[in-house]
Parts: structure tokens; sequence; C-alpha cells
């Protein structure tokens, strides 16, 4: 079973998610910090990092850093997931060194779905 680390601090938004994503074979982890996320990444070692960008310890950039650093988990792929306007995301994403970005609120879960599994995809033929 593939595992995704969602760190997102916004509770109903990781809980959406989380139920999506259990519904469709992922095993889903969460973390509402960056620091917890760095801690969840490195026990759980994810196959794809949901990664919000805003969030109330340090921000989307400082923890993909902190991924980037680490051995066990700099080839993980992490996807910005974020509220900002399609420009701000895109290059934001690409600063931060993430394999793309999924926009928030989610508008269509199937669409979502395959997003992940566009990702994940993706992250396995590289």
């Amino acid at each position: 079973m593939l595992k995704i680390l969602i760190v997102e601090d916004e509770l109903d938004t990781a809980e959406l998610v989380r139920r999506i994503l259990t519904a469709h074979n992922f095993e889903v982890f969460h973390a509402e910090l960056a620091e917890d996320g760095l801690r969840q990444a490195r026990a759980e070692k994810p196959d794809l990092i949901l990664l919000d960008l805003g969030l109330p310890d340090y921000d989307g950039q400082t923890l993909a850093g902190w991924l980037r650093d680490d051995p066990d988990l700099n080839s993980t792929s992490i996807v910005a997931f974020t509220a900002w306007p399609v420009e701000t995301a895109q290059k934001m994403a690409e600063s931060y060194g993430c394999a793309g970005y999924i926009s928030k609120p989610i508008e269509s879960v199937n669409q979502f779905v395959r997003q992940i599994e566009s990702f994940l995809s993706k992250s396995r033929t590289e």
C-alpha cells in the first residue's frame, strides 16, 4: 500500500484528504506542523508528501528544505497543497523543489485522486 503524508494545519481539510485517500487504498499519515511532518516523514518513509505551504510553525519552503537535506527523504515526491493563485502556486512549488502542486479547495474528488496518482506514477518512473 502506498503511503501519503499530509502536512496540513487545517484539520477539516486534512480529514477530507484522509477520507478520500484511504477510500482509494492509500495509507495516510497526518501532521499539523512542519516539525511533526519531518518526524512523521522520517518514521513512515512516505511515497508522497502533500505539503501545505503556510504552516503555523515554519513555512513550506523550510520543511521542503529539511526533507531535501535528509538522505533518506530527498527523493520523496513533495506536492505543494495550496489555495494560492495558480501562478503563485506554480512558482512557489518550483522554487521549493516540489514535483508540482494541487489547488485547494478540492473541487472534484476524482480529479484530486487522479492528480495524486499522476504524481506517484511520475515519482516511480524517475
